[in-house]
């Protein structure tokens, strides 16, 4: 399937549609300081949402992902400077199948260096290409241009 065919079959999911008038109304909170804030219910919970735990984990998986196979370093954020979906989707069901090996008690080895994959290498990898298809998902969706 092609970006283009991805972004005409793709409708805005519930969770982004906006909130209802109620909620949007100005309500002010007031802090036992006496500072005042507005209710924060229309705002993103970052920190409800996201783990510590796994993006420590994924950042210690990228780091180590960083030396090439000629022993050059590449750059943590040189994904964003573009990778086609049709790569990411192909490398992100190859790390699925070994989520689900090692979930279901079976060995996973990695093909380069035959050693064995954990479970944390797998799902890092999993949300790497997760994150990236995404990203390059809403980078069309939206028109933003390369920006490195």
């Amino acid at each position: 399937m092609t970006t283009e065919e991805i972004m005409e079959n793709s409708r805005r999911p519930n969770y982004m549609l906006p909130l209802t008038e109620e909620l949007n109304k100005p309500v002010l909170r007031t802090f036992e300081t006496g500072a005042t804030r507005d209710l924060d219910v229309s705002k993103i919970d970052y920190e409800a949402c996201l783990s510590p735990l796994v993006l420590e984990c994924f950042g210690e998986y990228m780091l180590s992902c960083s030396v090439q196979a000629d022993g050059s370093k590449r750059p943590g954020d040189n994904w964003k400077k573009g990778i086609p979906l049709n790569s990411y989707i192909k490398s992100m069901l190859r790390h699925v199948w070994d989520v689900w090996k090692l979930h279901s008690g079976y060995p996973a080895i990695d093909r380069k260096t035959g050693k064995p994959v954990t479970i944390e290498q797998a799902c890092c990898a999993v949300l790497f290409n997760i994150q990236g298809y995404l990203h390059e998902y809403l980078k069309k969706k939206n028109g933003i241009e390369q920006v490195f």
